[in-house]
């Protein structure tokens, strides 16, 4: 059985509660899971939760299936075992942080895994330690040697897709061009129909400006970049409503009609989505040559090691990227 793999991020954070919590709740969705990280930051966390889980690792070509159904974990860092502290990431920790997500996204590139599922890191930690990338989603498109993916989050009520990402609201009319903005969209509608098994994607794209600029009168990036592009891809058979007045294209009567909303700037897309479905929406990256899913928070340093945190959002996150392969077979 080829498993999916999971990464903990930073091991200080929630995401070792996150994955014990929903293996604890839910052990029959870990069967087709192998986590990759230091035994130690799991062993070391449920001991201090007071769970009684049983650990088990496994070298690179996984394991047997064993009954009852343990939580498998693989550890590529030939590292020392040492504590963390709930709560107090360690930079001695950085390296083997790094290494357990590259590692995992090597395996589902050769094959080894069906798909990557993640947990927070810190990233301010792991820059003191030399990672010089943004993020997760940056980090494994280098790994994969793609030069564009996509940032999608996706719950129940709506799903949004992002033309510019962590960057300053000042930068973002600089930032948008047509040639970004169709490649952008044309990864958004593939995927959807690729992974999601959406036939005929329906999308819609906001504005950038109040009113979706009003006829230019408040800024004419929708009638100098958004638009042409959006008539380029319908000449691809790719069609896009907009761009479209984001005010109002959140609202109920109005995302009903599109499977998808394609938004300018990241509060733009992650506000609405954040009102409507924190900690149950899930983080896509969309082209990679991989399935990857994460959840929608951070590593809430402040609640590790307290147990009360929600691990919904992984198990969504695991959830979909099943339904993911289960869509592209």
């Amino acid at each position: 059985m080829i498993p999916f793999v999971l990464t903990l991020g930073e091991p200080a954070g929630i995401g070792p509660d996150c994955v014990l919590l929903a293996y604890e709740a839910k052990p029959e969705l870990f069967r087709n899971i192998v986590v990759v990280a230091k035994p130690c930051w799991l062993t070391g966390r449920a001991t201090e939760l007071g769970l009684d889980i049983k650990i088990a690792t496994c070298d690179a070509s996984f394991r047997k299936d064993t009954k009852p159904n343990p939580l498998w974990v693989f550890d590529p860092t030939n590292d020392e075992a040492r504590a963390v502290i709930a709560g107090k990431p360690s930079a001695l920790e950085a390296e083997a942080v790094v290494t357990c997500i590259r590692v995992a996204a090597e395996m589902c590139l050769s094959g080894q895994a069906l798909g990557l599922v993640t947990a927070p890191i810190e990233k301010a930690v792991l820059k003191d330690g030399g990672f010089d990338f943004p993020g997760h989603t940056e980090f494994l498109a280098d790994i994969a040697g793609v030069d564009r993916v996509v940032m999608m989050l996706a719950s129940s009520a709506v799903r949004v897709a992002l033309l510019t990402t962590h960057v300053a609201i000042s930068d973002v009319s600089n930032l948008l061009n047509q040639e970004d903005t169709q490649t952008i969209i044309r990864i958004t509608y593939q995927a959807m129909q690729q992974q999601m098994g959406i036939k005929q994607p329906r999308l819609a794209l906001t504005g950038l400006n109040p009113h979706a600029g009003e006829q230019g009168h408040f800024g004419r990036e929708e009638i100098e970049i958004l638009q042409p592009a959006l008539d380029a891809l319908k000449h691809e058979g790719i069609r896009v409503d907009g761009p479209l007045p984001a005010d109002t294209l959140f609202s109920v009567d109005m995302r009903k009609n599109y499977d998808a909303i394609v938004c300018c700037y990241h509060d733009q897309a992650l506000i609405p989505i954040k009102a409507l479905s924190f900690g149950d929406a899930v983080n896509v990256t969309l082209g990679l040559p991989f399935i990857r899913t994460s959840v929608d928070h951070g590593t809430a340093l402040s609640r590790a090691g307290t147990g009360k945190i929600s691990y919904n959002s992984l198990i969504a996150a695991i959830d979909m990227a099943n339904n993911f392969h289960r869509s592209s077979l």
